[in-house]
């Protein structure tokens, strides 16, 4: 009889009963006799039952073959909703797939347009003199660092540089909704960051000549910032390898009950990476408070988003894992600062991570390494330059409220200039950090396999003196 009670001609037959009475015992009981412990129940049935109302009359059945029934009825209570692991979803007769993108692309914030004016009734924390003013005074510096550590780089002075042409805002905007306790996890776009953080030039000067003042002791690529003190983690070569990296490190600060997020940035091509995929998900299944940023510059390297993926942008995908995202105007200052400074709260209050977008441009080559007029016009990169820069766009903000002007153009501009070329005379003569520097800071002792290293690669430079930089210790 339990057989046949499992084929589902006859549990449907069985379920459309509407008795105030009990079903056969040798049903229900497995011939085990009547339930007469059990008061008269009512059969659960499709329509005027519940699916909440079936489980539960199922579950008053108790163990034994009418306790098996509760996987095969779980399916047919609720023929108008499946309640399952994350909400209930609806059930519909109509076979419908999802379309492979919305009709309507999902809008793009912005405050400011490209004549520094706000958008009539635009709303948004009030950004004082103070912290107007050294926004765009570090957007400058950064624009006058990229211009001389570039022309170096070509003079053959440090080996490798790229710069941050077109994202100035992104930079430094999202740096001042933050705060010193929050956590960098920087790609390598991003010194702009460090900078409002109070990163000096001499600092970057140092890192990019690799003396023994640099905090790297000279192991890394120029570019390639880091500062314990400053909570910004040294940049890393390979894509994508900090986001997974940022979310552990909030993880931790959800633990430890800090009221602080970290936050990470990455370019577009950062976005076809697993470890991308793998930290969202981790972010979202464990709540923890990280804020993932995303330069959607249009480029990775030389390889347009068009030919990397064809989702809408990438601020769906933070959708498609369960995080609030929001798409932002990455040219436009305020809106940056606006959009990372209410991410920052609701991350710290809600204990949740947050995706933003940033549309923006690569106004320059991607590296030293890089000729961009390959790939793309000079008329495209010409019109992002002028047209749609963020630095003028942001200028015109701060002179209408009367903070800016052309003489403290002029004046920051030039002690810029001068502070910076000070800064690279001063690390390009400084000493290199000695040999012995390449075995240490990754043992407490140094294990003799490092010992062998550096000893066979002291009797190669012996050899091969020629061969060896004559400015490094040896």
């Amino acid at each position: 009889m339990a057989a046949w009670f499992t084929r589902s001609s006859g549990l449907a037959r069985l379920l459309s009963r509407r008795t105030t009475k009990m079903a056969s015992p040798a049903i229900f009981g497995s011939g085990l006799g009547p339930l007469s412990s059990d008061p008269p129940m009512p059969a659960p049935g499709f329509g005027a039952s519940s699916a909440g109302e079936c489980l539960r009359s199922l579950r008053h059945l108790g163990s034994g073959k009418a306790g098996e029934m509760m996987s095969q009825v779980d399916d047919r209570c609720g023929d108008q909703m499946l309640d399952f692991p994350g909400g209930k979803v609806a059930f519909v007769p109509e076979m419908r797939f999802l379309p492979a993108s919305p009709s309507e692309r999902i809008n793009c914030y912005r405050v400011l347009d490209y004549n520094g004016q706000t958008f009539s009734g635009s709303r948004f924390p009030e950004v004082g003199k103070e912290v107007a003013v050294k926004m765009y005074s570090d957007m400058i510096t950064l624009q006058v660092m990229d211009t001389i550590f570039y022309e170096a780089q070509r003079q053959g002075r440090i080996s490798f540089y790229l710069t941050s042409n077109g994202e100035e805002a992104i930079n430094v905007a999202s740096a001042a909704a933050l705060t010193m306790d929050d956590i960098v996890f920087p790609q390598y776009r991003e010194p702009g960051v460090l900078l409002w953080r109070g990163f000096t030039l001499h600092e970057f000067a140092n890192q990019c000549f690799g003396n023994k003042l640099d905090y790297g002791k000279g192991r890394q690529m120029p570019i390639h910032y880091g500062s314990n003190r400053l909570n910004y983690y040294t940049v890393s070569s390979p894509i994508a390898t900090q986001i997974p990296q940022a979310v552990g490190a909030a993880y931790s600060l959800k633990m430890d009950g800090k009221k602080a997020c970290t936050i990470t940035y990455f370019g577009d091509g950062a976005s076809s990476e697993g470890d991308f995929h793998a930290a969202l998900n981790f972010a979202a299944v464990l709540e923890v408070p990280v804020i993932f940023f995303c330069r959607n510059n249009g480029w990775a390297i030389s390889t347009p988003t068009t030919e990397q993926f064809r989702s809408d942008g990438i601020v769906v995908r933070g959708q498609a894992y369960g995080i609030d995202s929001i798409r932002v105007d990455g040219n436009d200052a305020l809106a940056v600062y606006n959009a990372v400074h209410a991410a920052r709260e609701m991350a710290i209050q809600e204990c949740k991570p947050i995706f933003i977008e940033a549309l923006t441009y690569r106004a320059g080559h991607h590296s030293t390494s890089d000729d961009s007029t390959k790939y793309r016009s000079t008329d495209e990169i010409e019109h992002w330059r002028t047209a749609r820069d963020p630095v003028s766009r942001f200028r015109k903000w701060v002179e209408r409220n009367g903070w800016w002007s052309d003489a403290a153009e002029e004046e920051h501009r030039g002690n810029t200039r001068k502070e910076l070329l000070r800064a690279i005379l001063i690390a390009e003569r400084a000493e290199k950090p000695p040999l012995s520097e390449l075995f240490t800071d990754v043992y407490d002792h140094v294990p003799s396999n490092l010992h062998e290293q550096e000893k066979l690669l002291r009797e190669t430079i012996k050899k091969h003196p020629v061969e060896y930089p004559s400015d490094v210790p040896v």
